[in-house]
């Protein structure tokens, strides 16, 4: 395991990194045998008082110099790399449609985040996001909902963008209804354009029924099984009576809730089967991101990702550190800590 690799540099030639288990025995060897002597004496007694205690350091720091000058040079022998990745996905040739109800029906709070209750609209922007994170070499688009299609995203593969454009998934952009059967038209217009597509997949995402738009669900998906595009149906809501925060509030102070109308299950697998795909029931948070791992398995394909890995030599600042500090210990010896001769 390379210690280096978090700071992303690598070694060309690694095994000369052993030399430098040398350089601490080379300091115990010189220590032991002592420096050569430059003026001999027959007793050093009278000298010991005219020693400078701090002075003497000074040619153990000169001997460090050298020894991590020669730490430097050897490092520079060791080929020091630093790299970055580039990797590069090839498409998988699978284009996906995502299709989600935004009329008002999705404000209903049956739906949890964590254990806090949540919209059924911002679970369903979480679990997708989900869905689409996993999915990193997939064209996706998304076309939201209410009485009338509006495009949030054609298909991309650059999915930071897709998800910078997810905040056009809310409610009141459009005017309020559920056009199930425009929706699906809108997104099959987009899914027929690349005909080099392995697959096109459409994945609606509604808690009502139609009951806006000039198309039919029924027709929408017959239309879209002719030009090659497989349809999954989640209806989203609970099996109990839902409720929607209405925003206005009583005398107490307490939110005023509505009804929501009940999702049409039948109608949404009818979709389904004319569509060629299946239909899936969300009850909760739990179930729908069941759903979504389902259908990431059945719309599964290999796709290729090539790794690519840029190196820039660095051995030229260790040797011209080595270099520096050789200099610098030569300069310091022969100036202001220079032996007598």
């Amino acid at each position: 395991m390379n210690p280096f690799d978090g700071f992303g540099i690598s070694f060309a030639n690694p095994w000369w990194l052993l030399a430098l288990l040398l350089i601490p025995l080379l300091s115990f060897l010189k220590g032991q045998r002592g420096g050569a002597p430059t003026v001999v004496f027959s007793s050093t007694e009278a000298l010991r008082t005219l020693g400078d205690p701090v002075r003497s350091r000074k040619g153990w720091f000169l001997t460090g110099l050298r020894f991590l000058a020669l730490a430097c040079l050897i490092t520079a022998l060791a080929r020091p790399q630093k790299g970055h990745t580039l990797k590069h996905v090839e498409a998988s040739g699978i284009d996906i449609m995502l299709v989600l109800d935004v009329s008002g029906s999705m404000k209903a709070e049956d739906f949890t985040i964590g254990s806090q209750a949540a919209a059924r609209i911002d679970v369903v922007k979480k679990v997708t996001q989900d869905f689409i994170e996993a999915r990193p070499s997939d064209r996706i688009g998304i076309i939201a909902f209410a009485g009338r299609p509006y495009l949030v995203s054609p298909l991309t593969l650059d999915h930071d963008w897709l998800f910078q454009n997810m905040d056009r998934v809310k409610i009141g952009l459009v005017e309020d209804g559920t056009a199930i059967g425009s929706a699906i038209a809108s997104a099959c217009n987009r899914l027929r354009g690349d005909k080099n597509a392995k697959s096109r997949v459409l994945i609606l995402l509604t808690d009502g029924d139609n009951n806006a738009g000039k198309i039919s669900p029924a027709t929408a998906a017959e239309a879209a099984k002719a030009v090659g595009v497989k349809l999954y149906a989640i209806g989203a809501g609970s099996d109990g009576d839902a409720q929607i925060p209405s925003g206005q509030r009583d005398m107490f102070g307490r939110m005023i809730y509505g009804k929501v109308e009940p999702l049409n299950a039948e109608g949404l697998k009818e979709i389904a089967d004319k569509g060629g795909g299946q239909f899936f029931r969300a009850t909760d948070t739990r179930s729908l991101e069941s759903i979504y791992k389902q259908i990431d398995r059945l719309e599964r394909s290999t796709f290729e990702m090539k790794q690519y890995r840029e190196y820039n030599d660095l051995f030229a600042w260790f040797i011209g550190a080595g270099a520096g500090l050789l200099l610098l210990q030569l300069v310091l010896g022969q100036t202001i800590w220079r032996r007598l001769p």
